[in-house]
C-alpha cells in the first residue's frame, strides 16, 4: 500500500472555526495513524480577501491544538501550475470560454426553474463562432468552464458509502473567473495530483465538487484519491450553524478558557458511534479514531459540551503544568502547590483560579443569616487570626461545637459562609491554611 498523504486546505480569509477543525483533525489523524504525511495548504488564490493575519492565525491555532504539519504550501505561489493545467484542458477541448454576466446567468436559471427544469448552464458558449467570440472579448473579459462528460460519476465514499451523480444534472464548473482568479475546483485538483494526496476528508457540502473534480483529475491524466465526506455541524437544536461560526472561532473558544484536549476529544468523536470521552493526548485520540464509525446524519454541536471536558482536563493536570499560571496570580511559592490541590476541584477554566486566590488573599464578605448571627459571633470569638495550620478547621469547629452545642450542617454551613461567603467550595480543612485574611474577624 502506498504512503497515505492528506491535506487541510483552509482559505486565509478569516479565522478557523469549529467546522474547519473537524476537517483538519480528521485528515491529520488519518495521516498520523498510518505514519503518512499531513500537508497544510493555504488556499490563498483570492488575493483581495486573503490576509497575512489569517495565515498567521491558522498556523497559531493548529499549533495550539498540536496539529503539526509535515509541509506547508501556498496556492498563490503555484499559479503557473494551474495555468499549465488550464492550457492542457484547452488543448484537449475540455475548457471553454464564456461571457455571460451574473445577471444573465441568473435570468437563465429563473427561466429554467419556471419551466420545471434543473438550473444547469445551457452551454450556449459552445455554439459561439470565432467572430462572435472575438467581438465578445472586446466588450468584456471571459471566464472559463470545464466541459463535463455527461455521464454518471461514481465513487465509494469513506463515510457516505457508494455515491453516484449524473453529470448532466450539474453545471459545467467555472474554473477561472473573468478577472483571472483560479478557483478552488481547479487549484485543488492540480495540487492534490502534484502533491500526491491519497485521501481527502471534507464536509458533505463538497459532494458535488467531488464529482466534478473526479472528471477534472481524469482529464488531466490523474487517478482520483479516496474521498470521504463528513456530516455538517448543526446547533444543539438542529439549527444551521453557519451563521454562528464567527462566535465559534477556535481563538474565541481558547480565549473563553476551553482547553485543546477538550476541543480535540469532542471533535474527534462527535457524530460517531464512539462515546465522547476526555483524552489528554493526540496520540490517544488518534489511536481510537475510525472514519468508518461516522454517520451521514447532521451532527449536533453544543459548545456547552466543551466545559465538562475542559473541567476534567484541568482537574487531571499535575501542579507542574499550571505552576507558571499560578505564579502569575501572585500566589507565594510556598503555597502554590497546596493552592492548586485545593482549587483544582472547583474550577471549570483556568481563569477561575483568580477568584479563588482573591478569596484566599483578601477574604470574602461574610454571608450570615439573621438566625445564625449570634452563633457566628460566638464562633468568631473562638477563632484566632491567620495564619492557620492544617488542623485549624478541625480544632475550631470542635471548640465551637462544645461551646454552642451545634453539630452537623447547622454547625459547619454557617461557619463556611462566614469565612468564604459561599455555601459550596473546597474542603474547609484544606482551604483554611491558605486564608490570608478573614474579613468576618474585623468586626469582632
Amino acid at each position: 500500500m502506498s504512503r497515505i498523504v492528506t491535506r487541510f486546505a483552509p482559505s486565509p480569509t478569516g479565522y478557523l472555526h469549529i467546522g474547519n477543525l473537524r476537517t483538519a483533525l480528521f485528515n491529520y489523524m488519518i495521516a498520523r495513524k498510518s505514519g503518512g504525511e499531513f500537508i497544510l495548504r493555504l488556499d490563498d488564490t483570492d488575493a483581495d480577501r486573503s490576509k497575512q493575519i489569517y495565515i498567521d492565525a491558522i498556523q497559531q491555532d493548529l499549533e495550539w491544538l498540536g496539529l503539526g504539519w509535515d509541509r506547508i504550501e501556498q496556492q498563490s505561489k503555484r499559479l503557473d501550475r494551474y495555468e499549465a493545467a488550464a492550457e492542457k484542458l484547452r488543448a484537449d477541448g475540455r475548457f471553454y470560454e464564456c461571457f455571460e454576466t451574473p445577471g444573465e446567468l441568473d435570468l437563465k436559471r429563473k427561466k429554467q426553474l419556471n419551466m420545471g427544469r434543473p438550473p444547469v448552464y445551457d452551454r450556449a458558449a459552445l455554439s459561439m463562432d470565432d467572430a462572435t467570440r472575438i467581438q465578445m472579448r472586446a466588450q468584456r473579459d471571459g471566464y472559463w468552464r470545464f466541459l463535463l462528460n455527461q455521464t454518471r460519476i461514481e465513487w465509494e465514499d469513506g463515510i457516505l458509502g457508494p455515491l453516484s451523480i449524473d453529470a448532466a444534472s450539474v453545471s459545467d464548473p467555472v474554473l477561472i473567473r473573468a478577472d483571472g482568479q483560479v478557483l478552488y475546483t481547479l487549484a485543488s485538483v492540480v495540487d492534490d495530483m502534484e502533491m500526491g494526496v491519497t485521501h481527502i476528508v471534507r464536509g458533505s457540502d463538497h459532494v458535488t465538487n467531488t464529482a466534478t473534480q473526479i472528471q477534472i483529475i481524469e482529464a488531466l491524466g490523474g487517478k482520483p484519491p479516496a474521498f470521504a465526506h463528513h456530516s455538517l455541524l448543526t446547533g444543539a437544536q438542529g439549527e444551521a450553524l453557519s451563521k454562528r461560526l464567527g462566535t465559534l472561532s477556535l481563538r474565541d473558544l481558547r480565549a473563553q478558557g476551553v482547553t485543546a484536549a477538550a476541543l480535540l476529544s469532542l471533535m474527534a468523536r462527535l457524530g460517531s458511534s464512539q462515546p465522547v470521552e476526555l483524552r489528554q493526548t493526540l496520540e490517544e485520540i488518534t489511536e481510537g479514531f475510525d472514519l468508518g464509525q461516522f454517520g451521514a446524519a447532521p451532527t449536533k454541536f453544543d459548545a456547552e459540551d466543551l466545559w465538562p471536558l475542559t473541567r476534567a482536563d484541568l482537574q487531571a493536570r499535575p501542579f507542574g503544568e499550571v505552576a507558571n499560571e499560578i505564579a502569575r496570580l501572585g500566589v507565594p511559592e510556598e503555597l502554590a502547590e497546596q493552592f492548586w490541590t485545593v482549587a483544582r476541584e472547583n474550577i471549570t477554566k483556568l481563569d477561575d483560579l483568580q477568584e479563588w486566590w482573591a478569596l484566599c488573599r483578601d477574604g470574602a464578605d461574610p454571608e450570615i443569616a439573621p438566625e445564625d448571627a449570634e452563633f457566628v459571633a460566638k464562633a468568631l470569638e473562638l477563632l484566632p487570626p491567620p495564619p492557620y495550620g492544617p488542623d485549624a478547621w478541625k480544632d475550631w469547629t470542635a471548640a465551637v461545637k462544645e461551646a454552642t452545642g451545634r453539630k452537623g450542617k447547622g454547625l459547619f454551613m454557617p461557619l463556611r459562609k462566614a469565612l468564604t461567603g459561599q455555601a459550596h467550595g473546597p474542603d474547609m480543612a484544606a482551604l483554611m491554611p491558605l486564608l490570608q485574611r478573614i474579613p468576618a474577624l474585623d468586626s469582632r
